[in-house]
Parts: C-alpha cells; structure tokens; sequence
C-alpha cells in the first residue's frame, strides 16, 4: 500500500479496535461483531499453541459472510477429504456467518480481526498459513501484505469484480492495488470477471475462468434425500414456495394470490419471509383469516393439510425448495436486490422474481434460459403464475431449464480445489 495511504488506514483500524474496546455488549449484529474481536488475536494464538502441528499445512480460508462462505464449503470439503494431511482455519467478517462457520469442521474457525497491519502479521506468526484463499471479492490489504511478506500464496476462487463495483474505482484501487497485483492464482466466475481483474493489475497468467462454486454447493444439497420435514409438507397440490421475501414483495404476492386462487382452488403457498419480526408475520396472519384461506406456521401439526404454510424459522428455506411447483424469490422489488435464485432451481423449480434483478447474473441466465420470469406488478405476476402452476407442460419445461442451468455450471468446486492446492507447491 502507498505509504501515504498507510496513515489513515492504520488510524481507521485503530479507531475500530477502541471502539470494539468500549461498546457494551447486546444482541445486535453491529454490537456482536464488535464484542467478538475484543482479544481476537488473543484467541488466535491461543489455538495455535495448543493445537497448531507445524509439520503439517494449514489452508486458511476467508469469506465475509454466509454467502461467501457457501461458495467456499464445497471447496473445504474437497480439501478435507482429499488432503488430510492440511489443516484448515476459516474466518468470516460478519455475525451472520458465525452459525454457518461452527458447522464446516474446520480445525479453527473465528472473526477476522480488523485488517490493521499489527494484527495481520500477528495472525501470521500464529497460524504459520501455507495458503491464504479468499472466497469471492472480501480481499483486505494489511493482511495479503503480511501473507506476501511471509512468502505465503493468496489466492480468491469464486472471484467476482463487477462492472458496478466500487473496488474499480479510484480510491479503492489506490487501497487495493497492491493487494490485487500481489495475489498468486484468481479462479474467475467467468470471463468479464476476469478481464476486470486484469484491469486491476492482476498479471493474466494468474488468472483462470473456474465458475462460481455455488452451483456445486446447491446442486449437491438438491440431490439430499428430504428431511423428515420436508417430507412431512409434501403435497399433490400445486405448491408456490415464495422464499426471503420483504413486506414490498407481499404486497403483490398475496392479493395476487387470492386472484389465484379463482382459477387455481387448491393452489398451495408455502411462505419464507427474509425477517422474522413478530408484527411482520402477524401482517401475513390478519390477511389470511378475513380471505378464508387455512393458515399453520410450519411447526403446527396443521401444516400439511394448510392453504398457507407460514414459515416462523431460519435455517430450512433451501430444503422447503424441494416442495415447490414454482418458487417466488424476495427483494427484487426492495432496495436490497434479488435473493439467490439458484436454490429453487436446483430443484426443477422455474423461478418468479421482481424487476430489481440487474445484480444478479444467475437470474439473467434464468430468464435467457426458459427458466425464471423476472415480473413487474400484479398483472403479469398473475398472468406467470397462472401459466407455471395452472399447465402441468409449461411448467415442466421451465423447471428443466432451470435445473439444467444449475447442473450445468457445476463443476467450479473441482476446478478451485486444483486451483488451492496448486498454491501449496508455489
């Protein structure tokens, strides 16, 4: 990093640590993520002295949050598998990704510290990494300029860089630039990733198109069999699985529905919402009552037989995919933009989504596909529903399509676990 550069980075750094220092404790994800990197590096040494067997490599893997962290998991398991004689750490940014990270079987798994140049070469000395992967874009200066110093390869799978990204931009490259130009193998999602990397001073004999490892991850868990819950809901009746969806979606969703239903009696709504705040679910209770529409939340042993299943919990919106004719997918008519659409697709499903899509590449190569519909109101939202889940033959077409785009990126966790090994003999 330019030695000018160094000066505020390094105060920004130490004003986040005194921060984390003085925030009392509480269950937001601001206060949590701060809390949690009081004595961090602490933590690190700790494990290390305890459990660290040098005469081993240790993989280090870090993604920010629960996304990133999928696109990572197929690679981790590739690596735990196939290379037992590694040790692997995963660290994550957000609080988000705490659940997600105790379930990955790692040997250690904690935050990232804040990226100060005393902190990374602190986690360098304790972890003694032979690799460092990024999964997808989360690359942070201080801590590739300490893996570099440390003659430790940095690699990123999965790796994006969109034409929209503010990391292209003046300031951050003046931050990033030596971060990016330093980093050994770069496994692209695909070719216009690629050429921005270059862009960013990437040397292309660094870089390879290896596909986005979410795929993978998605194809694999659509090939489990159902959970006893899953199995418990299924249903011959025509089932709309709408998943993370916000209150902006629901007011087209649900009067849609009802319009629906007219023509479509025994149609069937399996609902997720992205939140879970009580007055947020009460919202979809008060309007299902008045509408004469049965209503269970998914713990309620009324919930096979209900026109409306209310699901009141995190963690199983991926495996409730597997019951859907059609999937709905939230926030693309919120500012926060489409969810991933991948999972329903996995399962056959064609995919309905709002008009704020143009982040997401997979809900492009849907709609080029046959496989999802991107809608703009009610009336063509009505019109999507009532072709996919009103004709058995369009709705088998879509679903195809929609699966065979998944199956068909398949492929990118083999491509990226030859990608991480290969840093180990660099």
């Amino acid at each position: 990093m330019n030695s000018l550069l160094r000066i505020p980075y390094a105060i920004a750094g130490g004003a986040a640590n005194a921060l984390a220092a003085i925030t009392p404790a509480g269950d937001s994800k601001f206060r949590r993520g701060l809390n949690a990197r009081r004595h961090i590096v602490e933590r690190y040494r700790r494990w290390s002295s305890t459990a660290r067997d040098t005469s081993r490599p240790l993989m280090w893997f870090h993604a920010p949050s629960v996304g990133e962290g999928l696109q990572a998991q197929p690679v981790i398991e590739l690596v735990r598998a196939r290379r037992p004689d590694l040790q692997i750490v995963y660290t994550f940014y957000s609080p988000s990704a705490e659940r997600f990270a105790s379930s990955l079987g790692v040997d250690f798994a904690d935050y990232l510290p804040f990226d100060t140049f005393r902190a990374a070469r602190a986690m360098m000395s304790a972890l003694q990494p032979s690799a460092l992967v990024f999964s997808k874009l989360d690359i942070w200066p201080a801590l590739t300029e300490a893996a570099v110093d440390s003659n430790i390869a940095v690699g990123v799978i999965s790796a994006t860089l969109a034409e929209s990204s503010g990391r292209r931009g003046i300031v951050a490259r003046a931050f990033l630039g030596d971060a990016y130009r330093s980093l050994r193998m770069i496994g692209a999602i695909d070719a216009k990733d690629a050429t921005h990397f270059r862009e960013m001073g990437v040397r292309s004999d660094r870089i390879v198109v290896t596909g986005d490892t979410r795929y993978d991850q998605v194809w694999k868990r659509a090939q489990r069999p159902r959970s006893p819950l899953v199995e418990s809901l299924a249903s011959a009746r025509p089932t709309l699985v709408a998943g993370s969806t916000w209150p902006s979606d629901e007011e087209h969703l649900l009067p849609v529905w009802l319009k629906l239903r007219e023509k479509i009696p025994d149609a069937r709504l399996i609902i997720a919402p992205h939140e879970l705040p009580s007055t947020h679910l009460a919202s979809i209770v008060k309007w299902a009552h008045p509408n004469s529409l049965r209503l269970a939340t998914i713990d309620n042993s009324a919930a096979p037989s209900a026109d409306i299943v209310l699901v009141n919990r995190f963690g199983i919106l991926g495996d409730l995919y597997a019951l859907g004719d059609v999937a709905y997918v939230g926030g693309a008519f919120h500012a926060a933009g489409l969810h991933s659409v991948l999972e329903p697709a996995a399962y056959g499903a064609p995919v309905i989504f709002g008009p704020r899509h143009e982040k997401s590449r997979d809900a492009a190569n849907l709609i080029d596909r046959g496989g999802g519909s991107s809608v703009t109101g009610d009336a063509d939202l009505l019109l999507r529903l009532r072709e996919w889940l009103g004709s058995v033959p369009a709705r088998d077409a879509a679903g195809l399509a929609a699966r065979s785009m998944v199956q068909d990126g398949t492929g990118a966790a083999e491509r990226s676990f030859a990608l991480v090994t290969a840093l180990l003999g660099r």
